[in-house]
Parts: structure tokens; sequence; C-alpha cells
């Protein structure tokens, strides 16, 4: 069965916005892409649980990508702070197994969509706000960055984002300079992604009612196009990053936060009402 152009149009563009939003937020783009994804697999029949679930696991695995063409850029600034990364990593990997492994099959819907709205708007807040963390405020020590690796991973295997609305909020809490968190969440969207992704193609096998070109829960025609189109502009994302002043980022950065809460909340009345 031949790939029709409109889509191939349609995910071009998609990953050329997403691709740019990864550079310029450090965001993996996956909240953005996961609605289009899925819409565009009901359109093709395919029950909308499984679509759901194969828009985030597709959208997780363009991450793969579009974060070592972020992180390229970020690192070339020399913005990435690679002490984090591997403080953060090993936590990271083992939480975004357990999601993507088991929790993301169980998991009828509604309830993770409330629970994502409200932190995510509360995330939205404090960056918004620009509220500035006790000046004593650091990171904490190994084992507190692998627990808060472990929580990263384990939220964005659920609903297939890059991490980026829960580890920028976080270090800039403590302390780290906005340019440093995007690009190191950037460079975190990698072991993220990767964990994930695994996890996708196990629990997938042997599904009923899969579309064509599917490996497990993904959905590969969605994840070239996506991902050839996003590599593209992360660079370009990453750019304008560092030409935009520190409060004018975190309240770009606040505005997408924003954006992806209203859409969860939206969801789970959807699911509650079905």
């Amino acid at each position: 069965m031949p790939i029709e152009p409109l889509l191939v149009v349609e995910l071009a563009a998609l990953g050329l916005a997403t691709g740019f939003l990864a550079g310029l937020l450090g965001i993996g783009g996956g909240m953005i892409m996961v609605p289009f994804i899925s819409t565009m697999l009901a359109a093709r029949e395919v029950a909308p649980g499984l679509a759901v679930k194969m828009a985030i696991a597709t959208s997780m695995a363009t991450i793969i990508f579009t974060s070592m063409s972020s992180v390229r850029a970020h690192h070339k600034k020399g913005a990435v702070r690679w002490d984090i990364v591997k403080r953060l990593a090993p936590g990271i990997v083992l939480g975004a197994l357990v999601a993507s492994l088991g929790v993301f099959a169980l998991l009828k819907g509604a309830a993770l969509y409330f629970v994502f709205a409200g932190f995510v708007a509360f995330s939205a807040v404090q960056m918004f706000l620009d509220k500035k963390p006790a000046a004593s405020r650091q990171l904490p020590g190994t084992a507190g960055q692998l627990a808060a690796g472990g929580v990263i991973g384990f939220l964005s295997g659920l609903v297939g984002a890059g991490g980026g609305f829960v580890s920028v909020p976080f270090m800039t809490w403590c302390n780290v300079a906005i340019h440093n968190a995007v690009a190191t969440s950037a460079a975190l969207g990698f072991p993220i992604a990767l964990s994930n992704v695994a996890g996708y193609i196990v629990a997938g096998q042997g599904l009923l009612g899969l579309p064509p070109y599917s490996f497990g829960y993904l959905w590969l025609p969605a994840l070239v196009v996506i991902a050839s189109c996003s590599v593209l502009m992360a660079p370009v994302g990453a750019k304008a990053a560092h030409a935009l002043p520190v409060k004018k980022l975190k309240r770009a950065f606040a505005g997408v936060l924003f954006v992806l809460a209203l859409y969860m909340l939206n969801k789970g009345i959807g699911a509650l009402a079905a």
C-alpha cells in the first residue's frame, strides 16, 4: 500500500515545527506531535485507544533524532551541563523502561490526563512568573538526581514527551541557568527516547489492528518523515534560543506548557465522557 503524498506533506510540516521547538525550548515536541499523529491514524480506521498509544510511541521515536540534532547545536555553544546529564541519565533509563514496558500498556488514560495537566500547568505558572529560587538552593546529590531522573523518564514514557516539561523547571528551580537547562534537557531527550522506544517495540508485539508499516507501537511512515524534517529545524531553534533574553525564553516555554496542559485537560474530559 503506497503512502499518500498529502500524508507526507502533513508529516513534513509537523516535523519542521516540532524540530524548531525542540531546539528552542529543549523539548522533544512529543506533546505537539501526539494529537496530530493520533488524528491521522484515526482517519485510517485505527481504534482510538490504539491510535493514541501509537502516536505517543512514534513521537517518542522521533525524539531520538531531534535530540541528537538539537544537542549538537547547543554543545557547540558550550551550554550543555554534561555533569547533570551523567547523574540524571541512569534514573531516566530505569523510569522510562518501567513506564513503556508495563504501565503504558495498562493505563486507560482519563486519570493520567488530569494529573499530567495539573502538573504541567503548575510548572507553567512557576516559569511564567519567573519566581527566583532560593540563592542557596543547588541540585541534589547523586542519589537525588538519580531519583529525579527516574521521575522524568517515567512521566515522559507515559505521555510521549522528551522530558523538557519536567527537567527544565526542575533544573531552573535548582539555580541552573535557563539556557543551560534548555540545552541539558535536549541532551537528556536521547536516553529518554531510546529507553522508551525499546519498551514500546517489545510491548507492541503481536497487537491486532495495527496499520500497515507498523513495528510494535511505532508507525514507521510518521517516524521517517517527521524525523527527517525535525533534524533540519532543531539547530535553527537552538540558535534562536541563545539569541533570546532569559525572561522571554522562560515565558515562551511557559506558553508551550500552558497549551500542553489545556490539551491534556480536554482529552481527559473527553475520556470521561466516552
